[in-house]
């Protein structure tokens, strides 16, 4: 009898690349893998209808590379703590594999799952990072302390030795007619089955196929010019692959090999610097998990004390007008826009909007972090949670008080206004010089129903700088 070894799937919806799944196949070649629909994450109010429907699409193509290896991928629905025990001792398996997760959430399941698989006699084995390059506490200041700060942190991560791509899972058994009736798996259900609606294309075909693909051609196309293009959002210049990295789509040991790859067929300094410059994208990533692994109190609150009662305006009329796109700023309901329209926005408005939400509109970052992982396909805790408070400057941030001006980056980054007139097409007529400025003629907002700004920048700026002078006062 070949014992049967079980490998739930979380964040790792592939068979390339993946750390655990290659364990357990080593150990045993009838290996079936399980995913477990929690309700304790899809009850929660924060969860976006587009990522659901990328997670049901990757666990569909997950069900197909498994049937293609030789063996089967089971859906479970409930608990996990009761579901993953359940199964494990229906089908007399001798050990669960999963890979580990650096969030709050997950760390706390995963010990009640090991908890109950222990009772049960059932052996756990977890301890694989699959989803990172370095674990956390691999890569730590000369004093042996997690790194606060993503200069120095970079500078160690890059230069320590990174693995190589792990096997494919093949040549695997599945489980018999009886072993199979034995267990309360489910078929697949749609996002639409589950209570999530999404009707719009998603910017990355789900799946471990689209993944490996789009990161092919962005290797092969745009990474070279990666530095020059990727602040434009009006240019495909960025590898689209944040939602295949959030559910692990795509093997981060084959995007560094990627990465690396290009690296060495560069030319030119010119070319190797954009290519390095998404290395250091990568490291960002990296550094933002660890820091939520070793800092987890950073999902509820803020890293600096200047923020943790920081007197924010919080006008609910104005963060509804920030969602919808009516603020008045062209830039920022361009991006909120394309958010709401596809589940997706481009890195640097990423960046435009949270800064006009937090220093323009006084409006607390938290607000503003949750609204994105209710309607981003890519929304993931570490990297959303370390964006937001990049740009609230209540997190790790050498730099603290940082302060976008909607026009000027509109002005170097969108010219042409060309990202503008797509996602904000009743003023697409207007002069371009008046889109990227945001000054619209009293005309124009007359006759296309445009919203007139609803802050004055200059004097929000002005008075966010008093609000924070303020609280580092009192605070000595």
């Amino acid at each position: 009898m070949t014992d049967l070894i079980l490998f739930w799937h979380r964040r790792d919806l592939r068979i390339s690349d993946n750390l655990g799944l290659a364990s357990a196949r080593e150990r045993s070649p009838k290996v079936v893998g399980i995913f477990c629909l929690d309700p304790g994450i899809l009850a929660a109010d924060d969860v976006a209808p587009a990522r659901v429907t990328y997670m049901i699409g990757c666990l569909s193509q997950l069900q197909a590379r498994y049937r293609a290896a030789g063996s089967e991928l089971l859906i479970l629905k409930g608990n996990p703590t009761q579901q993953i025990p359940q199964v494990a001792v229906a089908l007399d398996a001798t050990a669960v594999y999963w890979n580990r997760d650096v969030e709050p959430y997950s760390r706390e399941r995963d010990n009640a799952v090991a908890a109950a698989l222990a009772q049960q006699g059932i052996e756990m084995r977890t301890k694989t990072w699959d989803q990172l390059l370095h674990a956390p506490g691999d890569v730590l200041t000369g004093a042996g302390k997690p790194y606060t700060v993503y200069g120095p942190f970079w500078r160690n991560w890059q230069k320590s030795t990174k693995l190589a791509p792990v096997d494919t899972l093949q040549d695997a058994m599945g489980l018999s007619e009886s072993e199979r009736e034995s267990v309360n798996a489910i078929a697949l259900p749609t996002a639409q089955d589950l209570g999530f609606g999404w009707e719009a294309p998603l910017p990355l075909e789900p799946g471990e196929l689209a993944a490996q693909e789009q990161l092919a051609t962005f290797g092969h196309q745009a990474i070279e010019a990666y530095d020059e293009q990727r602040n434009f959002p009006a240019v495909t210049g960025t590898s689209l692959l944040s939602a295949a990295l959030k559910f692990g789509a795509v093997g981060i040991r084959e995007v560094w090999q990627t990465a690396v790859t290009a690296y060495d067929a560069c030319r030119s300094d010119e070319a190797r610097i954009n290519v390095q410059t998404w290395m250091q994208e990568l490291a960002w990533r990296e550094f933002y998990q660890h820091v939520m692994f070793f800092f987890p109190e950073l999902a509820h609150g803020p890293y600096r004390d200047a923020w943790k009662d920081f007197p924010w305006e919080n006008d609910s009329a104005k963060f509804t007008a920030w969602c919808e796109g009516r603020t008045g700023y062209p830039i920022v309901d361009a991006a909120m826009r394309q958010l709401n329209e596809t589940g997706w926005m481009h890195n640097r408005c990423r960046m435009i909007v949270a800064s006009f939400l937090t220093k323009d509109l006084i409006i607390d970052w938290r607000w503003g972090e949750k609204y994105f992982m209710q309607t981003l396909v890519d929304g993931d805790l570490s990297a959303n949670n370390g964006g937001w408070q990049w740009s609230a400057s209540s997190g790790m941030d050498p730099k603290p008080l940082r302060i976008f001006n909607p026009a000027s980056q509109a002005k170097k980054f969108d010219a042409d206004a060309e990202y503008i007139r797509q996602w904000v097409p009743e003023i697409r007529h207007v002069d371009t010089g008046a889109l990227v400025t945001g000054k619209l003629s009293p005309l124009d907002l007359e006759s296309t129903g445009y919203a007139s700004p609803i802050v004055d920048h200059k004097k929000q700026q002005a008075l966010f700088k008093e609000l924070y002078r303020a609280q580092k006062a009192k605070l000595g």
